[in-house]
């Protein structure tokens, strides 16, 4: 009964955005579950997408497994969001075709990123997508929320402003916030982004793979040194990677010149 009410309750402008949405699936960002570890928080979020007309839906390693008939149950007339979700087997998997990530985060991190607030992030979201641009929205597992490993690979921070008493945030809320906030959103491409239309942005999968040339050259010269911070001076860079919002032609030219420090280098032996 209660969904066949809200079908009724439907307007004409949300019916079009949603028809609009199934036209164009680009055309709005992707909200990914990262390791989410309950059914109904899974089935919440996938709800709370299409009140406000988003469905690409994708989870990362759920605790629980998939599919999970809890989901099914939760999300009941959204349900076949979760028929597309996934799983994907990695963060680097659901971000591979995004050329813009956001991540959300209820605390302060030591990771050097821009930090929005839910409405900006949704009105940075438009302008980008409507340039052309693929963009991705991380939300973190509900009892820690994401790591840093996770956060490394975003180009940008969501906080929301809550209580700092009681910061934490259900995987639905959090999910209904940042859909609430792009369906309120105009359709106004700021100034910044304008200037951006015609730029080809490197995807997730190419900085990644940039990441692990850097990772490799730096290996074999004995960059990472003391042993004990190797993993750390790998976060960093890896940060440092995501938050340049590198073009393509960006990607190229770096791979371009380690191979050719590598060529001149001097061989083992020499």
């Amino acid at each position: 009964m209660g969904r066949r009410l809200g079908q009724r309750r439907l307007g004409k402008p949300l019916r079009a955005a949603y028809l609009a949405a199934m036209q164009d699936p680009q055309a709005s960002p992707a909200f990914i579950l990262v390791r989410p570890q309950m059914g109904e928080n899974i089935g919440a979020a996938a709800r709370a997408m299409l009140n406000f007309g988003l469905e690409r839906l994708r989870v990362v390693g759920p605790r629980d497994g998939w599919p999970n008939p809890k989901a099914v149950a939760m999300a009941s007339g959204a349900g076949r969001l979760l028929d597309f979700a996934g799983p994907y087997p990695d963060v680097q998997a659901a971000i591979a075709d995004c050329d813009y990530v956001f991540a959300t985060t209820a605390r302060n991190r030591e990771l050097t990123k821009p930090v929005m607030t839910p409405e900006r992030a949704m009105e940075h979201a438009r302008a980008l997508i409507a340039a052309g641009k693929r963009v991705g929205v991380l939300f973190g597992p509900e009892r820690a929320g994401l790591e840093n490993s996770d956060l490394v690979l975003a180009n940008a921070i969501v906080s929301v402003p809550v209580n700092p008493d009681f910061p934490s945030l259900n995987l639905g809320q959090c999910v209904l916030l940042l859909g609430y906030e792009w369906r309120r959103q105009t359709a106004c491409v700021p100034p910044e982004v304008m200037a951006m239309a015609g730029t080809d942005f490197a995807s997730g999968i190419e900085v990644e793979k940039l990441g692990d040339h850097f990772e490799d050259r730096l290996e074999a010269a004995g960059f990472f040194f003391p042993a004990t911070k190797a993993a750390g001076m790998k976060l960093v860079l890896r940060n440092m990677w995501s938050r340049l919002h590198l073009t393509r032609a960006d990607v190229q030219s770096l791979h371009g010149m380690l191979r050719q420090i590598a060529r001149h280098l001097p061989k083992d032996g020499d």
